[in-house]
């Protein structure tokens, strides 16, 4: 099974590769974006279903026997070989000209996570990690922060309209209140896999769908950072709350999020 892990760690930073190249000739061609909305603030491309085309079926040829899960077209949700892609996260930047946006790929076995590919095409910058054996970006070691006080701690809060604006800005004085400042970038996946790589301290959201987050959970619990149990509480089905930061961050963090 090792020599498996190795063999898809390497398919899904090929294939991640692959997409961000898919993601780029679309951000660079303006007119072929088509926008749409599938709900207030919830963008949708015609460049979100020509990326998850191109990963679902780099993935089935690749490895026909596994289940594949896409945030635009569905699939399969058995956790005993899963595949699960946001072919863009932060559709919301993509389509509206800000160059802050990625693919995610997570590979899922036997309930476990097992590997993170996140993918910036802007910046050129592969986030990977394998369970138990690493967390890189662009083939550096990535490491959390150092960072010991809330009071000095950037962390990023992200919203979902799928809960109350209160709940967030609760959360946001909260936060504030406890010292920390706080940022929102508008990619979940991008957020946690600055938490893995020291860029923030922490990442915090009440409501977040498993092809956000789980590539960037990997990748934090291999670079020294806490997450919750996302799979555990049902985020694969319905989405959950994630919390992950370095491990002083992560309790301050969850207290403020009212996860902890």
């Amino acid at each position: 099974m090792t020599d498996e892990i190795a063999r898809k760690t390497l398919a899904a930073a090929a294939i991640a590769r692959a997409a961000g190249d898919l993601q780029r000739k679309f951000f660079a061609d303006r007119a072929s974006i088509g926008m749409t909305f599938k709900g207030p603030q919830d963008y949708l491309t015609a460049a979100d279903g020509a990326v998850e085309k191109l990963v679902m079926g780099m993935i089935r040829e690749a490895f026909p026997a596994d289940g594949v899960l896409g945030e635009e077209t569905g699939g399969s949700k058995d956790t005993r070989a899963l595949w699960v892609i946001d072919p863009i996260d932060g559709t919301a930047n993509f389509a509206t000209g800000i160059a802050h946006f990625c693919i995610s790929i997570a590979y899922v076995h036997e309930g476990r996570e097992e590997i993170g590919a996140i993918y910036d095409p802007m910046r050129d910058e592969l986030f990977l990690a394998r369970r138990g054996a690493f967390a890189t970006c662009n083939g550096r070691p990535m490491k959390v922060s150092a960072t010991t006080e809330f009071a000095r701690a950037q962390v990023e809060l992200g919203w979902s309209s799928r809960r109350p604006i209160r709940s967030y800005t609760e959360i946001v004085e909260r936060t504030v209140a406890a010292g920390a400042s706080f940022r929102r970038a508008g990619s979940g996946a991008l957020g946690i896999a600055y938490v893995a790589d020291g860029r923030s301290d922490g990442y915090a959201e009440i409501h977040i769908n498993s092809w956000d987050c789980l590539a960037g959970i990997v990748m934090v619990r291999e670079a020294g950072g806490r997450t919750n149990d996302f799979l555990g509480a049902g985020g694969l089905d319905e989405g959950a709350p994630i919390l992950c930061g370095n491990p002083t961050i992560y309790v301050p963090l969850g207290k403020a999020a009212g996860l902890l």
